[in-house]
């Protein structure tokens, strides 16, 4: 043992959006009950979500170290509306192109650049820990030889996937566009369609950006996965093989919020009592409630909601299904005394639930998931059987590791990317799903699956543990 370690500043710098923020900050955390001292880099409206959770935890822990530092983001200068600092402002005001803006968004972060610069000369960090949609961070970086690895907010299993088909191209081999195709390379033989892919067009400027991401990268130092050895072990190697220059396993980073406290605050915007909901769910019978989010970005249209009201009450199942509104919608989605109907049943929360404490309760029996990565990653530390219902990003592939690999989910039957075409799931799909995920022998079986790799989710992050052991060798390597 050296006698005076050097203490690791790890800079962190999240993607302005909840999505991307919630994980950073958990993983700041988590550096810092490591030793180290972690400061996060974000704008001024953005700051005021991250302040709170940060004072709860230095109050926790008044010798640990994690700051904000606040960058500037002038929107209007920017060509942005006022205010609009966070992607779930576009996302959620449904009176603007959003595709459009959301591109906007993205070029405007490159503001950030001479900032960052001024920051790495000033401070001199042993590293940077910057979202991957900041490819210029990897440039900024370099110029003070400091090393910058990439966040990306998802698993190994679609990284390995991302690549397998970017080098093979097999959605090309196939007559349709719903022809399934195997992808070649992956280990385990999963089968996608063309439409559940979004390819790639360099000519467009969209296009231009996501290749830019991915040579940024290349060039990066390496990148920090939130996930766990054990949930994906021959993606994890595969991935350290050939995808990334190097690759450390940290997670599931939401374990590490055990406390009631930390547990109700996480991603908090208000929305509902928690003590309202724990107390619904404290009356009805161990695995019997069906949970239903779709994350804090995917929105459906009024048509998809009346599908999804009406195969929810046709299942005869208690569930809670949170509804993300979107500024001036009209309740048209509800069919009319639904509420009434199921009382007692049925909870439907508008807007921002306490989604840990949800999942982790014995009441909750299954999860309906949009299958992003943070929800998914909760839903195994919980233990719960997923019906699966990607939407766009990366999500069909985070579907095939629940569906095809772990065997812990039904898929609901979406076959289309939100970027290639519009899809519709009916009422009866919705009410089989969510019938076959709770009850049933196959429905047990899902879920004693499901309950191992909980166990192995927490074990990977204790002390031995392989999320540790990674995160342990990644400090010392970069504290020399």
């Amino acid at each position: 043992m050296r006698s005076n370690p050097h203490k690791l500043h790890v800079v962190f710098f999240p993607f302005m959006a909840h999505g991307h923020m919630i994980p950073t900050l958990d993983l700041a955390k988590l550096f810092s009950s490591r030793g180290a001292k972690s400061t996060i880099l974000t704008t001024p409206l953005n700051s005021k979500i991250l302040q709170k959770p940060i004072d709860a935890f230095k109050n926790q822990n008044p010798d640990l170290e994690i700051d904000l530092e606040i960058f500037d983001f002038p929107c209007v200068q920017l060509g942005l509306p006022e205010g609009w600092e966070n992607v779930d402002f576009f996302t959620s005001n449904t009176n603007n192109d959003g595709g459009y803006m959301i591109f906007k968004f993205f070029k405007a972060t490159r503001f950030f650049k001479e900032q960052l610069e001024k920051l790495l000369e000033t401070t001199r960090p042993d590293c940077l820990i910057a979202d991957m949609f900041f490819p210029w961070a990897t440039e900024a970086a370099e110029k003070f030889h400091v090393p910058r690895f990439v966040f990306h907010g998802t698993g190994y299993f679609s990284l390995c996937a991302g690549y397998c088909i970017r080098v093979h191209q097999p959605q090309n081999k196939v007559a349709s566009s719903s022809e399934p195709f195997v992808i070649p390379d992956l280990p385990g033989d999963i089968f996608l369609t063309r439409e559940q892919i979004v390819i790639v067009d360099k000519e467009n400027e969209i296009g231009k950006f996501r290749i830019e991401v991915r040579q940024s990268e290349m060039e990066s130092s390496g990148v920090i996965v939130n996930s766990f050895y054990e949930l994906e072990p021959a993606y994890a190697d595969f991935c350290k093989r050939f995808v990334a220059k190097r690759a450390w396993h940290i997670g599931p980073l939401s374990v590490i919020n055990r406390g009631l406290q930390e547990k109700t605050e996480r991603g908090k915007k208000a929305s509902i009592d928690e003590v309202e909901c724990l107390k619904w769910l404290d009356s009805k019978k161990p695995e019997s409630v069906i949970y239903i989010s779709f994350g804090s970005v995917a929105s459906f249209k009024n048509e998809q909601l009346i599908e999804i009201a009406a195969g929810l009450e046709a299942s005869g199942t208690n569930f809670i299904w949170v509804v993300k509104k979107n500024e001036g919608d009209k309740e048209e989605w509800l069919p009319e005394g639904m509420e009434e109907r199921t009382k007692g049943k049925g909870m439907i929360i508008r807007g921002w639930a306490p989604q840990m404490l949800i999942l982790d309760h014995q009441a909750t029996g299954g999860f309906v998931i949009h299958c992003g990565w943070n929800s998914l990653l909760e839903g195994v530390a919980a233990g719960l059987p997923m019906v699966t219902w990607p939407v766009g990003a990366e999500q069909f592939y985070n579907e095939k590791l629940v569906t095809q690999v772990h065997k812990t989910g039904v898929s609901v039957g979406a076959t289309k990317h939100v970027e290639v075409k519009e899809d519709f799931i009916s009422r009866e799909k919705v009410e089989k799903a969510v019938r076959e995920v709770l009850v049933g022998e196959e429905a047990e079986e899902r879920r004693r699956r499901a309950k191992k790799l909980a166990e192995m989710a927490k074990a990977a992050v204790e002390e031995g543990g392989s999320s540790f052991n990674d995160l342990n060798s990644f400090i010392e390597e970069f504290s020399s």
